[in-house]
């Protein structure tokens, strides 16, 4: 049996693992099932760190692959389902994905982003897709006997960065090939942390591919809490599902709450909840009145973290302590290190902003796959940085005030202005163009560009939805800018620097905080 399952199928073989929209699937048959594909990876001739890349939604199989690599010494790159062909085509050279499972809606993109690869294999999820074997016949000649010489495969998951193209993550001490037993000490941690109880039941409402959404399913599941997941967010079937499956832990964000918070009354009225024990949100800026009514409501239960795709978890803060401390993301977890520096390095003072500088105290570190230069961009002095800006009170609590770095968070999802402006500025009407965040009471952030035009063009609100859907070709949808603004021209120094602040700020006067 694969290591992980081996309790769990012994104990409660026929209890519900896994369940989507098209079923259920017992911690038995899971167990087998990752067998087989196991068997059938390797007999492709797949080995310790070798990658088969995951493109779908969230789905039964994807669990199934996630777990077949963990258990076989594979790593998996967990792809947007968003993203467009040349996106992920990117992201299958950049990793050296030998496999591609990609699921039969996004069937355009996968072909087009697979065409002339050299893939050992392409295999399609749910219906079939022309050129890719069916995932069922993909498995079904696999042997379910218990797989010999288990070690770990770990995740690669993809975050943008200022140069425009998603990076892999890696931590320097979570790597392939130690034992897989690793994975359930890091599970057992997190879940004591996240106050997440033993038999419990997650409920997956956002991308798994998300790296908190993969820690708050995949990472819990690996200990034994069965997981309900859907591929779309719906505010009334989540309710629904909470009490059907008795949830006993969720992960939400602020886009989420606020939807659930517009139900109607009847709906809300109807809703039990008495299942939940731990609903957490983190990834995007959530405003105290939310808040305020969602504890009101769910009661305090509902608590707060703050991490990042190459941080993890950072900081964690209840309900009960949050309502003390409006604002707060909590004290650090007593394995990570926060520092508030100075642009010198020095230390700041309690109640001083400064950007945030982190360590682990077990030794382990982050780098990003391929790319040397921006893993030692991001450190100094044994510490690293994502780039907010924060700062403690008295107390030890931190409080985030801004970020360094222009990235955009929107209900979750990490943006990067740097990608988005890679392309606009490829458009015969624009010479200049800045992409920054602005508020937006449902999703946080949203998109927005100020654009300089070449002399001749005509601002318009025609040219507007041209630039936008310009945009649309060449990135997946959420990255395209919401509005433009047309500036006469950039604030740019006379080197060339531009101070992209004095476009932002105006839209963040009288508020609390610039994130």
């Amino acid at each position: 049996m694969a290591e992980l399952l081996l309790p769990h199928a012994d104990a409660t073989p026929d209890e519900p693992a896994l369940t989507d929209e098209w079923g259920t699937t017992t911690w038995r048959e899971f167990d087998e099932r990752v067998n087989r594909l196991i068997d059938v990876l390797r007999a492709l001739g797949l080995g310790v760190g070798d990658t088969i890349a995951i493109h779908s939604g969230n789905r039964r199989e994807y669990f199934e692959l996630m777990t077949a690599a963990s258990h076989a010494g594979l790593n998996y790159a967990l792809v947007n389902w968003h993203w467009t062909a040349d996106e992920l085509r990117y992201v299958l050279e950049d990793s050296g994905a030998a496999v591609l499972f990609s699921e039969d809606r996004l069937a355009d993109v996968a072909t087009a982003a697979s065409e002339g690869l050299d893939l050992t294999a392409r295999v399609s999820l749910g219906g079939e897709i022309p050129g890719f074997t069916p995932y069922e016949k993909f498995i079904a000649d696999g042997s379910a006997d218990e797989p010999a010489d288990q070690v770990l495969g770990v995740t690669l998951i993809y975050t943008s960065g200022t140069t425009g193209r998603p990076k892999a993550v890696r931590r320097k001490q979570l790597v392939t090939g130690v034992p897989v037993a690793t994975m359930k000490l890091i599970a057992d941690v997190f879940a004591e942390i996240l106050l997440i109880p033993e038999g419990g039941r997650s409920l997956l409402v956002g991308p798994v591919y998300h790296s908190a959404q993969w820690l708050w399913s995949y990472g819990l599941m690996v200990s034994g809490r069965s997981v309900v997941m859907r591929q779309v967010f719906d505010a009334a079937e989540t309710l629904r599902l909470i009490d059907e499956y008795r949830i006993t832990n969720v992960h939400l964000v602020p886009t989420q709450f606020v939807r659930l918070l517009r139900l109607d009354e009847r709906t809300r009225a109807g809703f039990d909840g008495s299942s939940l024990v731990a609903v957490w949100h983190g990834a995007a800026p959530c405003s105290p009145q939310v808040k305020r009514r969602i504890i009101e409501w769910f009661g305090p239960v509902v608590h707060e973290y703050y991490g990042s795709t190459e941080s993890a978890v950072n900081t964690v803060v209840t309900a009960k302590e949050w309502l003390a401390r409006p604002g707060t993301v909590g004290r650090p977890l007593p394995m990570t290190e926060v520092h508030v520096l100075r642009p010198d390095g020095s230390p700041a003072t309690p109640g001083e902003q400064g950007q945030l500088w982190f360590r682990y105290t077990s030794g382990d570190d982050i780098e990003y796959h391929g790319d040397a230069d921006k893993t030692a961009a991001i450190h100094r002095d044994g510490l690293f940085t994502t780039g907010d800006i924060g700062f403690f009170d008295d107390d030890g609590y931190l409080f985030l005030a801004d970020r360094a770095i222009d990235m955009i968070i929107s209900a979750g999802v990490n943006i990067y202005p740097a990608e988005i402006e890679g392309v606009l500025i490829t458009h015969p009407a624009v010479a200049d163009v800045a992409v920054f965040g602005i508020p937006d009471e449902e999703f946080g952030e949203q998109v927005k560009a100020a654009v300089e035009l070449v002399e001749g063009a005509v601002p318009s609100d025609g040219l507007a939805e041209e630039l936008i859907a310009h945009c649309r070709v060449s990135l997946a949808g959420y990255k395209a800018p919401k509005s433009v603004d047309f500036v006469t021209e950039m604030p740019r120094t006379p080197t060339g620097k531009l101070y992209k602040r004095l476009l932002r700020d105006p839209y963040w006067q009288d508020r609390e905080r610039a994130i």
